[in-house]
């Protein structure tokens, strides 16, 4: 099969499919509801669709602990269902990619449970079981912790071992030094592209390798151990193995969740010639752009910010970049990257986007982000994540530990992201007729598709607008790109050239006005303006003051 790479002119919209739309009013989104709204989705503009985990699970993660990986959770519909879904996509000239746990199931997986019975059974090696450690062996076998808080390891009292979870204890990780868990990958990769689907998005792919005899960890209060097994030494193997015994095969799109992968190490992770994957979500914009020490929230560092996007443009060509600030594992992105907003919402909005997406790489759209969705102020009782819960039970122990979690989640709780589409100011949001699974962010009588499509200031329709642009914009697409006010805490601007041709991005990140001085190579150049978020802003790029969050882009003679 020749890959195309269709994705390096694409733009993706990722769908959470629990919190889109609900069709039957169970309160829990399904996939007719998907279906219901997919000429919302063509409209955008967007060239492919990835869904969140619609497999069998028992949800202890939100569909992120797979049960059987070849048929369809209860909650979202049938297998039919979903080919309606992938052939709706299709016709309308939309990819699906679909999310492809593979470093841990379900612990209700018909392999783990036939793990557990015997230390002999076949599918003991399909997960990663150890001994004890103290002279009874009821310590765990090392010291490392879990993501979501704890120790990584459970015991089982029917065969007196533990078994790893890097995540949930009902998430056990399946051991990739077998052979036969390898291939049971590959097959179901092959399963679901057989039946048309167009790629995937790898869930936590780098922590499939763990170091041989499982060390302990260095002392890390929050994920000791993790520099064990993080890009461990047979990731590459392992990926590449993938790669040829799959998604080489079909005309594929692969992205992983890359903790681990910097932009150190990215060129052998994601250039065409080392066939693994075809990019990576890569977080080091987001974490250590706003974050003390991965845990405090703190505002954002725009120098800081553009240095870490302008290190990974600087990859080679054969290097895609992925284009993100949200997703269904963080905030949204108002108020992170753009500050107080307050009456400027359209414009912080659109300028985001503005200022991502004209990179080189692959956007990335999550649910609710094209009509500008915000976080939401939750009480203990309505986080719906396990994280929360794990979390918040362990710092309870901690003087002033709650006060410090709930401050955390308040601005960075996965939560954010998962409350219920805003489709209209109706009940619950349009999203269900029946009580929704979580919490509906009660500032949808204001912000909702509905009100926005209809607005004058539509940030949904500004979204369109840019990707209609970006679409078959070979400068976009591969030219070049320079930052031209580097040391700029207030202004985002680059240059894209490729050939003759130059296009100029300038965005004010500020909800004030700002001082723009154009670089003296530009002055006197003729250029015209191709897209702004003001209706009124200038024909011709020029020494200016930027308007709160203003976003223009120019093409340069």
């Amino acid at each position: 099969m020749i890959k195309t790479r269709w994705y390096k002119d694409a733009v993706v919209y990722q769908i959470y499919p629990r919190s889109f739309c609900d069709s039957n009013g169970d309160g829990i989104g399904d996939l007719r509801g998907i279906i219901s709204k997919l000429d919302y989705i063509k409209d955008l503009g967007v060239d492919a669709v990835w869904l969140s985990p619609i497999y069998k699970s028992p949800n202890d993660d939100n569909g992120y602990d797979i049960s059987d990986y070849t048929d369809i959770m209860d909650e979202f519909g049938t297998l039919d269902d979903f080919k309606e879904l992938l052939e709706g996509l299709h016709s309308r000239g939309i990819k699906l990619i679909m999310d492809l746990v593979a470093n841990h199931t379900s612990d209700e997986h018909y392999w783990f449970r036939e793990s557990k019975k015997s230390v002999d059974n076949p599918y003991r090696d399909y997960y990663i079981w150890r001994k004890g450690r103290g002279k009874d062996g009821k310590k765990p076998p090392n010291n490392w912790t879990s993501s979501f808080g704890g120790k990584a390891w459970e015991y089982d009292e029917t065969t007196g071992e533990w078994y790893l979870h890097l995540f949930s204890r009902k998430q056990p990780d399946l051991n990739w030094e077998n052979p036969k868990v390898r291939q049971e990958i590959a097959d179901i990769c092959n399963y679901w592209m057989d039946m048309g689907v167009d790629g995937f998005r790898c869930d936590v792919i780098t922590y499939i390798s763990k170091k041989s005899g499982l060390p302990d960890g260095k002392f890390n209060p929050i994920f000791c151990g993790s520099e064990q097994y993080v890009v461990g030494p047979r990731y590459h193997e392992f990926i590449k193995e993938l790669n040829a015994a799959s998604w080489s095969r079909y005309d594929s799109f692969t992205v992983g969740e890359a903790a681990g992968i910097t932009i150190s190490n990215a060129y052998e992770c994601i250039d065409e010639s080392v066939c693994e994957l075809d990019t990576v979500f890569s977080f080091e914009h987001l974490c250590y752009a706003d974050m003390y020490f991965l845990v405090i929230p703190h505002r954002l560092s725009l120098k800081k910010f553009k240095k870490i996007l302008g290190s990974w443009q600087a990859l080679p060509k054969t290097c895609q970049n992925t284009l993100f600030l949200e997703n269904h594992d963080q905030p949204r992105s108002l108020g992170r990257f753009t500050g107080n907003y307050s009456g400027f919402r359209y414009e912080a909005a659109t300028a985001l986007a503005v200022a991502m997406q004209l990179q080189r790489g692959t956007p990335f759209v999550y649910q609710g982000q094209e009509i500008g969705m915000t976080n939401c102020k939750f009480a203990d009782k309505d986080y719906q994540d396990i994280m929360f819960r794990q979390i918040m039970d362990i710092v309870k122990y901690i003087p002033f530990g709650k006060c410090l979690a709930r401050y955390c989640f308040s601005r960075r709780a996965r939560d954010h992201a998962r409350t219920p589409m805003q489709w209209s100011a109706g009940e619950n949001a349009g999203f269900s007729s029946g009580k929704p699974w979580m919490m509906v962010n009660p500032n949808y009588k204001f912000i909702n598709a509905n009100k926005d499509m209809s607005a004058d200031k539509s940030i949904y329709k500004f979204y369109a607008k840019l990707h209609a642009y970006r679409k078959g914009n070979d400068v976009i697409i591969d030219g070049d790109y320079k930052d031209i006010c580097p040391n700029s805490s207030d202004i985002f601007a680059y240059e894209r050239k490729l050939g003759d041709k130059t296009v100029l991005v300038v965005v004010n990140f500020k909800n004030k006005a700002v001082k723009f001085k154009l670089p003296a190579e530009y002055v006197g150049r003729a250029s015209q303006l191709q897209l702004s978020n003001y209706a009124d802003a200038q024909e011709r790029i020029a020494d200016t003051k930027l308007r709160p969050y203003e976003a223009s882009v120019y093409s340069v003679d």
